[in-house]
């Protein structure tokens, strides 16, 4: 970072506080972005940090509070206004338009673009911003034919584009692969030095300290310790993210591993999603009282194989045995009454429906059955013992069970997937577990639990 003694910080956050029903997201933070720094927000799942860097966004208003661009008071009561003023965000998801190419992503609501659109400048300058950073992106791509890496690329392309000086990045690493990641450590680093503040939300110790330069500490809503993270360690860091050292919860016992396996996969063969072959072959068994890892550079089959097995996913040819008998043709509902259960990636996209409530997605699964129906209605009273349950053993902070789930951090819908499928039913209990990701998105305390 460059010396920044005699630097006007480009945003200072004083006092913030933002409630919502049930909970104190934020409780009198204090936080300052200096240019030419990569600051690191850190917190567990629930911790506040989202909340905080929306309300800087504009997508947020604080109950009370004040915000300072460049020494200067602002109220920034949008999106629109936040840009303005310089500030962009790269949100967990990513807000593109799949069939549009790379460059109508860019220029999409950009400021002064007009009416008659100048492709062949626009792809000329877009080209310059992707060489600086060395990326290998096309700005004439659509942007469905990029990794999740790429359409990453896209999201900072559109704030270079905007003259944005103040960057955002929440959770940014969740869906890339390693070296993606990497790629996106030395673009902030390079963003810092010419003078960009960046801040970087996580709950990963290591990535908080591999490419910040000060780090800010957030823990049910407060500001719990800042330094620079030359003066700092993975230990300290823990103890203040989640109140003890990592590794010490309980570590479960195994379970006795039986001769007989619980699942077989025999000569599997699976489509893609373009209808290519993404499983050749497969073959594995399963015992009761082991786990059974699957790994692999990301998009060699592993999430196309776990839905094959989870029936979510048709097979081109092979079996799939569950306890010795043939499951191939069954749907997702028969193998959840089997007792399969299971965790499917990006679970805030595909595990949950983010309109309905938390007690709603509480019993997505288990709505049919005993002790939640009577098989005509559904009993909301033992509904919401359950949602309660879950919610408990799986720490997941929501202002109640009737919030919709679309008001969650990411990692708190990773954990209401997590005790669903886990706890979900009394009657059902899995004997079997597919879990594709199942830490994506959970901080260092929730991962350990799992």
């Amino acid at each position: 970072m460059e010396d920044t003694k005699e630097k006007q910080p480009l945003v200072e956050m004083i006092g913030i506080v933002k409630r919502f029903p049930g909970v104190v997201a934020n409780d009198e933070v204090n936080f300052t972005l200096m240019p030419g720094e990569v600051h690191a927000l850190l917190g567990e799942n629930g911790a506040g940090k989202t909340t905080l860097m929306n309300i800087l966004y504009g997508l947020y208003r604080p109950d009370r509070g004040t915000i300072k661009i460049m020494g200067r008071p602002v109220t920034i009561n949008s999106p629109s206004k936040a840009i303005k003023l310089g500030i962009g965000m790269v949100h967990q998801n990513f807000r593109l338009i799949p069939t549009h190419t790379v460059a109508e992503n860019v220029i999409l609501n950009a400021p002064n673009v007009g009416f008659f659109i100048d492709w062949q400048k626009i792809h000329e300058e877009l080209r310059q911003q992707i060489a600086k950073y060395g990326w290998r992106i096309s700005p004439e791509s659509r942007v469905w034919q990029l990794s999740a890496g790429e359409k990453q690329q896209v999201e900072i392309l559109k704030l270079l584009y905007r003259g944005s000086r103040i960057l955002i990045f929440d959770e940014p690493t969740s869906v890339l692969t390693p070296q993606e990641s990497k790629m996106l450590f030395t673009t902030m680093r390079k963003m810092a030095e010419e003078g960009k503040g960046v801040v970087l939300i996580t709950h990963k110790l290591d990535e908080a300290l591999s490419v910040s330069d000060r780090i800010t500490v957030m823990r049910k809503g407060r500001v719990v310790l800042v330094k620079p993270t030359s003066m700092t360690n993975r230990d300290e860091l823990a103890l203040a993210m989640i109140g003890r050292q990592e590794g010490a919860s309980l570590q479960p016992q195994p379970g006795p591993r039986t001769d007989r396996p619980v699942l077989s996969v025999i000569n599997l063969f699976v489509e893609g999603d373009k209808e290519e072959l993404a499983v050749k072959g497969a073959s594995l068994d399963v015992h009761r009282g082991e786990i059974l890892g699957i790994a692999g550079v990301s998009g060699n089959g592993q999430v196309e194989l776990a839905e094959a097995i989870a029936r979510v996913r048709k097979v081109k040819s092979g079996k799939i045995l569950l306890d010795g008998k043939d499951v191939t043709s069954f749907t997702p509902r028969q193998m959840y009454e089997n007792g399969v259960a299971y965790i499917p990636p990006e679970g805030a996209r595909t595990g949950v429906v983010s309109e309905l409530t938390v007690l709603e997605n509480a019993i997505l699964k288990s709505y049919r059955y005993s002790p939640i129906s009577n098989k005509l209605l559904i009993r909301w009273k033992e509904a919401a013992k359950l949602a309660g349950m879950l919610i408990e053993r799986y720490q997941v902070v929501a202002p109640s069970i009737n919030a919709k789930v679309k008001t969650l951090s990411g990692g708190n819908i990773q954990r209401l997937v997590l005790a669903r499928e886990l706890l979900g039913n009394m009657l059902i209990k899995p004997k079997l577990i597919i879990a594709v990701y199942p830490t994506s998105g959970l901080d260092i305390g929730a991962a350990e639990y799992v």
